[in-house]
């Protein structure tokens, strides 16, 4: 977990790194696959949440399609405070977790099936064939009588 540090003038220390960095350099952090926890400078707080919201928003405000349409973010603002919104959190992120899940098998699959597409089969074999001079030399000459 890439641990930072949020001080008063808005910025935000990499701890690893020893460091300061800018949010589009946490937001690739994470689309590397690492988890990340922002503190407060200040007070400790956990502030991580924030800066998950705020690269959110700046994603959006360079363009790219929403994952969250409005119609979603009003829902989810509706439970907080119901008794249903911790049982709705968990299934929001099951529901991606198994989504993540299913692709990962689907681009398995896809190789699976690109690697038995009878041109790269066949392919394999001229390269196993005809690659390796030395081996076709090794061979015994074919008697022609």
């Amino acid at each position: 977990m890439r641990e930072f540090k949020k001080y008063p003038n808005r910025r935000l220390y990499d701890l690893e790194e020893s460091q300061y960095v800018t949010v589009d350099d946490v937001r690739k952090f994470i689309l590397r696959g690492e988890s990340i926890h922002v503190t407060d400078s200040k007070d400790g707080h956990d502030i991580t949440r924030q800066i998950l919201l705020q690269i959110l928003s700046e994603q959006e405000a360079e363009g790219h399609e929403p994952v969250l349409t409005n119609r979603v973010i009003e829902q989810v603002i509706r439970f907080y405070g119901d008794n249903v919104g911790s049982v709705v959190s968990r299934y929001i992120e099951q529901s991606i977790l198994t989504f993540l899940e299913h692709q990962d098998q689907l681009r398995r699959r896809m190789k699976e099936m690109n690697d038995l597409n009878p041109f790269n089969f066949m392919r394999q074999a001229m390269e196993r064939t005809f690659a390796d001079p030395k081996r076709n030399a090794s061979s015994p000459p074919k008697d022609d009588a």
